[in-house]
């Protein structure tokens, strides 16, 4: 108050006298009022500027911030900007805040001191257009909703039991792709591709390979990979409603408006599938039957936990998650991994050594094998350490102002954590720029590192609560079908086309020329094991 005084004193000494000017009371009352809550909120932030102490940054222009300089691979221009401002840091762009964190230290605090509080999001527009208003696992809100869905996810839906029932529909699709791969033979492909469309026709097999005939499954999968496709491009497109919130009602690149169209699309896809199921007298009919897809299990579990029941929404929001966080993610890091594969080909060669002593030279891979080939696994995780599918994670956004390596992080902040540059960290990794399957080995100096983030230096799927929520079936996806592709088949380049592992950054982290190889049978007789 005692700054608040002297102000209305001199701004009541500026006014006019209402007698003397004739001017009504209640407009210099309003005058005097509004002066006042001016330089009130003035003081206000002088003074909470001086209680806090935000993350050092550079400086941006007026009004659109840092914008105008943020490179193309964010990824990498982030960790540029760390070794001039340190592991933390904040980039003001438009009118939005953001803090980089990229170091282990700073990291715990968020997903481990703080986690409750770093465990919400503060998505895009396109991200809750993609989640039906944040009904999924990835954009939901931390809370009660999103705990019931994950737990459903996680712990029942990706249950053992659930996953083995389950593995006939992948192992039909990895079987088509390797007899389409044998059609192939010899003709250059591009692998992304290949992958992309093997891991989205066994997510869709799961999703409601028992409710459509086969031919129906087929025709409505090659739809649903198109949209897939747009959805991709969607949410890693730079959005300026994201950066400018008060114009974002404009819709001005019309991002949100081609996703809600997009998401419509395959929404009417799952309401077709939906009706289709809910007819059999299966599920009308209660409990009951064996569950022969992913679909079916949400739907009894609906019937089941009446008390916790999930929407409709609810349910095509969390199949849209496994959509892009199983098939994007899987099909990168194949393309990525046989990229390193067919840069260091002694690696290649153990690799393959290890599928003919493990698996045998005359048979097939089946998805158990995937749990007995050691090397295989260190040169996955080898490249995921390289190239991280989502080299920043999803950014998370703290639910009330904290404290982060004694910088002041104000409540709805965007965090970004640098997985990519803390991968690369010569303080821990010897040689990170090389690709040395070897330190995921026993005995190695990341033998003990997983997937799960327990260790802070190695989270290509997050830590925390936020964790990747599709990892056990991410995982059997990935291993099974690199590791069909890489047995059955030798892989060499096109004559005249030179590798390279030049990034593009994006919702993931794609090779910014896609691989073409050349793949033709390495065992014998393949044609007769891939026979329909």
């Amino acid at each position: 108050m005692r700054f608040i005084m002297p102000l209305v004193y001199h701004v009541s000494r500026l006014l006019p006298n209402p007698r003397e000017e004739h001017l009504p009371s209640w407009f210099l009352y309003s005058i005097l009022a509004l002066s006042c809550l001016f330089w009130l909120q003035k003081l206000l932030i002088i003074f909470r500027k001086g209680k806090s102490r935000l993350p050092p940054g550079p400086r941006g222009l007026p009004v659109v911030g840092y914008l105008p300089f943020l490179g193309r691979n964010l990824h990498e221009f982030f960790m540029e900007l760390a070794q001039e401002y340190g592991p933390i840091y904040k980039l003001s762009i438009g009118t939005k805040l953001y803090v980089i964190v990229s170091s282990p230290i700073l990291v715990k605090e968020i997903v481990r001191d703080h986690d409750a509080v770093f465990a919400n999001r503060n998505p895009s527009k396109a991200s809750l257009a993609f989640s039906y208003g944040g009904k999924d696992i990835a954009f939901a809100p931390y809370g009660t909703q999103w705990r019931t869905l994950r737990r459903l996810f996680v712990h029942e839906m990706q249950s053992t039991a659930n996953l083995d029932a389950f593995r006939s529909h992948r192992r039909r699709e990895v079987v088509t792709s390797a007899r389409d791969l044998c059609i192939r033979a010899g003709l250059p492909v591009k692998v992304g591709e290949v992958a992309f469309q093997t891991v989205i026709n066994m997510i869709t097999s799961m999703f409601w390979g028992g409710t459509l005939g086969e031919e129906e499954a087929a025709r409505v999968g090659a739809e649903f990979m198109e949209a897939v496709a747009r959805l991709t491009t969607l949410l890693g497109t730079p959005n300026v409603s994201d950066f400018f919130p008060v114009i974002a009602r404009f819709d001005v690149q019309g991002v949100e408006r081609k996703m809600k169209e997009t998401v419509a699309w395959i929404g009417r896809i799952f309401d077709f599938v939906i009706s289709q199921r809910m007819s059999s007298e299966e599920v009308r009919g209660g409990i009951g039957g064996e569950r022969s897809d992913f679909l079916h299990f949400l739907l009894e579990y609906k019937y089941e936990e009446t008390g916790k029941s999930i929407s409709p929404e609810q349910i095509k929001a969390l199949l849209m998650d496994i959509v892009i966080g199983g098939a994007d993610t899987t099909s990168t890091t194949v393309e990525w991994t046989l990229t390193e594969l067919l840069l260091h080909p002694q690696v290649l060669l153990n690799v393959q050594k290890e599928l003919d002593d493990i698996v045998g030279r005359n048979n097939m891979v089946e998805e158990s094998h995937a749990f007995k080939l050691p090397y295989l696994h260190a040169a996955v995780k080898e490249a995921m350490r390289l190239h991280p599918v989502a080299p920043l994670l999803l950014p998370r956004s703290p639910s009330r102002t904290c404290t982060v390596g004694g910088y002041t992080i104000p409540k709805g902040t965007k965090v970004f954590l640098n997985a990519w540059a803390m991968h690369r960290d010569p303080r821990f990794w010897s040689d990170p720029y090389k690709f040395r399957p070897e330190r995921f080995l026993q005995g190695g100096e990341a033998s003990e590192l997983e997937y799960s983030g327990q260790n802070l230096h190695y989270i290509p799927f997050g830590s925390g609560r936020r964790v990747c929520a599709g990892l056990q079936l991410g995982e059997r996806m990935l291993m099974y079908v690199l590791a069909t592709f890489l047995h059955l088949f030798e892989w060499r380049l096109p004559p005249g086309i030179e590798l390279d592992r030049e990034e593009k950054f994006g919702v993931v982290l794609e090779k910014a020329t896609p691989l073409i190889a050349i793949a033709t049978p390495r065992i014998p007789n393949l044609h007769l094991h891939v026979k329909e």
